[in-house]
């Protein structure tokens, strides 16, 4: 685990110091997975749990792109991914007199005069910074998040020790072709370094999302803002583990699990907008059990006939028109495509359209099995290897993660919906053309910079 003098390990020395745990960390990754396909047996769950741990104290995005890997079938040995899917937001934070020389590099020797009082504990702590609860000089109750040290030089340490992992991993488990996954996640990693690039994405939802009662985004101060630090609205609300320990009511938890829909999906199938990291230390309950949407640096625009494959699988599935599937998966941007593979990705289309389909109140997963997502993952992933594999397109890894996330959050919630009518609802008057103009309209009012890949 890091300590502060970790964390003050700044410049050439602190990369590479990180480098070399990084470094110790991809190895052993590289050296079991290897020998596990060569036949020399491991312990492979007591490895990937030492894993977990090693990437929660790195605090960088190696670990989040683990998280994400974690979500696509086949793209890591099964003990891998099932711990990586349990890395949160729980790295360790930054000393307090660290803390305050950070504050003066953002807002200058005088920030604290800016504040009437601003916590030495952090609130929160992630993989990129952590949070503080604050009073601003007049009066208003604000968070900052505040980024670790030298996070762009260990961003891009950090992808180099994954492009190792995936390479390796791929000589092993060819079905998943990850070129273009990493490609993705490379970018939208370095998107996440820029707090005035998410203060703009807060600005995006917050307009988005102005007409859904049930889901409250703070606003930016942009004043006591930076590149690396971002102070918003503080916003009450309680930690969704937090309600379920007071076990709620059935018409509680649908409450919740309607707002993160809402949340999640208005903007996808009214601006072409995704939010991509729906895991549960990015969202807060409020009293009325509404939802506070807190963080906004895994956002991806796409363009509208993504949006349209997306609603065209959909009927495909519904309709058994495997020609219109195979366009769809066209459209998301699938190359190479063969009709056998693709055969096989409805199948786990399928899985995660389920609760759609359905026209009535039904939990998000209806088999007590435990085992019955991983068991379709692992039989999808079988079949594009016997097909000839298949490489994802960029667009698809984040729309993966956020289902496969918020699907695992609404079966913890166990809320019981009609997700087709939630679903319908949001999709009735879909038009390509109206959604580019509403896209170009917030975009432009929100002030959000070109993503980084120019899509």
């Amino acid at each position: 685990m890091s300590t502060p003098k970790d964390l003050d390990q700044t410049g050439l020395f602190g990369e590479i110091k990180r480098m070399a745990r990084a470094s110790g960390t991809v190895g052993g990754i590289a050296t079991r997975v290897i020998g596990n396909k060569l036949g020399f047996k491991s312990n492979q769950a007591i490895h990937a749990n030492d894993l977990r741990a090693a990437l929660g104290g790195l605090k960088g995005p190696l670990m989040k792109g683990a998280q994400i890997l974690s979500t696509i079938p086949g793209a890591l040995p099964e003990e891998y991914a099932n711990q990586l899917a349990e890395l949160q937001a729980n790295a360790p934070p930054m000393a307090w007199s660290f803390v305050r020389r950070r504050m003066v590099t953002e807002l200058g020797v005088n920030w604290e005069r800016q504040f009437r009082s601003f916590s030495h504990q952090a609130m929160a702590a992630a993989s990129l910074g952590q949070v503080h609860r604050a009073v601003t000089a007049e009066g208003q109750d604000v968070a900052c998040k505040l980024q670790y040290p030298d996070m762009n030089a260990a961003v891009e340490s950090d992808l180099r020790q994954f492009r190792v992992v995936v390479g390796l991993v791929q000589q092993f488990l060819p079905a998943i072709k990850q070129d273009e996954v990493v490609r993705e996640l490379e970018e939208r990693l370095r998107e996440e370094l820029d707090y005035e690039r998410e203060a703009s994405h807060m600005r995006l939802y917050r307009d988005m999302l102005q007409h859904i009662p049930e889901v409250t985004v703070p606003l930016p101060v942009e004043a006591l803002s930076t590149r690396r630090l971002l102070t918003m609205e503080w916003v009450s609300g309680r930690g969704i583990q937090k309600i379920l320990d007071t076990n709620p009511t059935q018409e509680e938890r649908n409450a919740i699990a309607t707002a993160l829909f809402k949340a999640w999906y208005t903007p996808v199938y009214r601006y072409g907008i995704i939010h991509g990291d729906p895991h549960m230390g990015n969202f807060t309950i409020r009293p009325d059990w509404g939802l506070n949407l807190l963080d906004f640096g895994a956002i991806r625009i796409f363009p509208p006939h993504f949006i349209k494959g997306i609603i065209d699988l959909f009927n495909a599935l519904r309709d058994n028109d495997e020609d219109m599937a195979f366009a769809a998966y066209e459209a998301w941007g699938f190359k190479g495509l063969s009709r056998e593979t693709a055969s096989v990705l409805n199948e786990w289309a399928r899985f995660i359209y389920g609760p759609l389909m359905d026209d009535r109140e039904r939990f998000i997963q209806e088999n007590d099995d435990p085992n019955f997502g991983r068991d379709i993952a692992e039989r999808v992933y079988e079949g594009l290897k016997r097909t000839g594999g298949v490489r994802p397109s960029r667009e698809f890894v984040l729309v993966d993660r956020s289902a496969i996330g918020l699907g695992s959050v609404f079966l913890r919630l166990r809320a019981k919906l009609n997700w087709h009518k939630l679903f319908q609802e949001l999709i009735a008057d879909f038009d390509e053309v109206a959604l580019a103009e509403r896209q170009q309209v917030a975009l432009a009012a929100a002030r959000v910079p070109p993503p980084l890949n120019g899509l």
